[in-house]
């Protein structure tokens, strides 16, 4: 019920919010939380130690895409033009002069060369099951 003042000239109610319903439900909340709050497991991350990186690659087989969209493969400092449907056989073949798993496959191509190219190049290693495959990049100055 509002409390009526009686100063000046008349009576005028004083309305002032009615503030225990709004705790009932803050407490209520409060208990909730308290309830639940040991019954969520606290997740947990697995953080990389420094020993657990992935080894880098002993050798880098670099495919070179030109601006009028040839194949180059350069090994160790040779390099030879290759064909899309012999690029994933030569690919093996430079592979398979080093202990399995030491090389790495990158791919660099020229600006002007389409998108769609080096995207090309990229599906038919990964088709042939060639793993490692990157893409080089160079920083803008």
């Amino acid at each position: 019920m509002p409390a009526v003042s009686s100063r000046g000239r008349g009576r005028r109610t004083i309305s002032e919010p009615n503030m225990v319903p709004f705790i009932d439900v803050m407490l209520v909340l409060l208990i909730i939380f308290m309830v639940t709050a040991p019954l969520i497991s606290p997740s947990v991350v697995d953080l990389p130690s420094v020993g657990s990186a992935a080894k880098q690659a002993d050798v880098v087989i670099q495919i070179i895409v030109g601006k009028d969209n040839t194949l180059e493969i350069k090994g160790q400092g040779a390099a030879s033009a290759v064909t899309l449907e012999n690029l994933a056989g030569a690919v093996r073949k430079a592979q398979a002069a080093h202990p399995p798993n030491t090389s790495a496959v990158v791919i660099s191509a020229d600006k002007s060369v389409q998108y769609e190219r080096v995207v090309k190049v990229m599906d038919t290693l990964q088709r042939a099951g060639i793993p490692r495959i990157g893409l080089s990049v160079q920083l803008a100055p």
